[in-house]
């Protein structure tokens, strides 16, 4: 059984020879731990890999995020970077006044001139999994766009305008979830980040309301080209949980440490596959090697319902983790 054999059979619920791995990590490790990455991934070879292309480059984008500064991204947000290797966050964002939207031009470029002339080529050349990663995050790039208070208080007033912005996007999204489509991926992923550490960032009604419809759309184009769906999701979303599966998304990596996993694995074990993960805010960074093996066996116990539960082993290796955690999550998998 190849790498993607492996991942569709855990995608279809069927049985596997053993649960697929998938490591993410942060740029940081890339930079700075780039030995002890190449050594976990000879040990432990992951099951996915992503296609060569290129998106095209808008005119506002400058700068460089993996500096210590500011860069401009293709939307015209300002990102600030206060680490080498992480993450910014956005601090200036082109739709702050609703005035600005008038003017507001997309970022069509990114599509028009992206360069997908090798995605196809680069797939047939692997047996591992395809996955493609895409712009598609529509709650986070309103965020980006009028800042995350301002858009806040557009949902809660339904002002006209943050529909139309809403519409615009969704526009976009739809182009780019064809385009992939298209070619010859076995997958596609998009995310937004719905939950806080205890509860959903606005009421499920709304979420229903205004932006399940956006992501019920992407499923069925991606479907229609008989493509897996990936979905991340950072925070606590059980409430959504039900939602998500009845669009259609196959895969959703979600932080289980922040839900009751076990009620997780009790109402939808079987329905979707677990895409990860293991605690990345307390036991990856800070946990002994047993500590983060008992995340595993408690994720394990969990979730594992039959010989046709959908499980993926990942995990993301962010700054100051340890090599040997990101060794014990996939050591300990080893034994299901």
């Amino acid at each position: 059984m190849n790498s993607r054999e492996r991942v569709v059979k855990v995608l279809n619920k069927e049985e596997i020879d053993r649960f697929p791995r998938d490591l993410w990590h942060l740029p940081y490790v890339s930079m700075f731990c780039e030995d002890e990455l190449s050594e976990v991934r000879e040990m432990y070879p992951t099951d996915f890999t992503g296609p060569v292309f290129e998106y095209g480059k808008d005119e506002r984008a400058m700068g460089d995020p993996n500096k210590v500064g500011w860069y401009r991204d293709s939307w015209g947000c300002v990102w600030h970077v206060a680490e080498v290797g992480v993450v910014g966050e956005v601090k200036e964002h082109p739709l702050e006044n609703w005035d600005q939207l008038l003017n507001y031009k997309l970022p069509w470029k990114m599509l028009e001139d992206a360069d997908f002339s090798k995605v196809n080529e680069s797939c047939a050349k692997t047996d591992k999994f395809i996955l493609a990663g895409t712009e598609v995050r529509p709650f986070e790039r309103m965020q980006f766009l009028r800042g995350t208070e301002n858009l806040f208080m557009d949902l809660a007033y339904g002002v006209k305008e943050v529909y139309k912005l809403r519409d615009m996007l969704h526009e976009f999204n739809m182009r780019e979830m064809e385009m992939w489509a298209a070619t010859d991926v076995n997958g596609v992923s998009f995310m937004d980040d719905w939950g806080s550490q205890k509860a959903l960032l606005i009421s499920p009604k709304m979420w229903r309301e205004f932006f399940k419809p956006l992501y019920k759309d992407y499923c069925n184009i991606l479907h229609s080209k008989n493509k897996f769906v990936f979905f991340h999701s950072d925070g606590f979303i059980e409430d959504i949980y039900p939602d998500l599966i009845e669009i259609g998304i196959d895969a959703i990596n979600s932080q289980l440490f922040c839900m009751n996993m076990e009620k997780l694995g009790e109402l939808y074990a079987g329905k979707i596959t677990f895409w990860g993960e293991i605690d990345r805010q307390y036991v990856l960074p800070f946990g002994s090697e047993e500590e983060v093996r008992n995340a595993v066996r408690r994720v394990a116990k969990a979730l594992i319902k039959g010989k046709r539960t959908g499980i993926i082993a990942q995990c993301e290796w962010g700054k100051n983790v340890r090599k040997e955690n990101i060794i014990a999550v996939f050591d300990e998998w080893e034994k299901y």
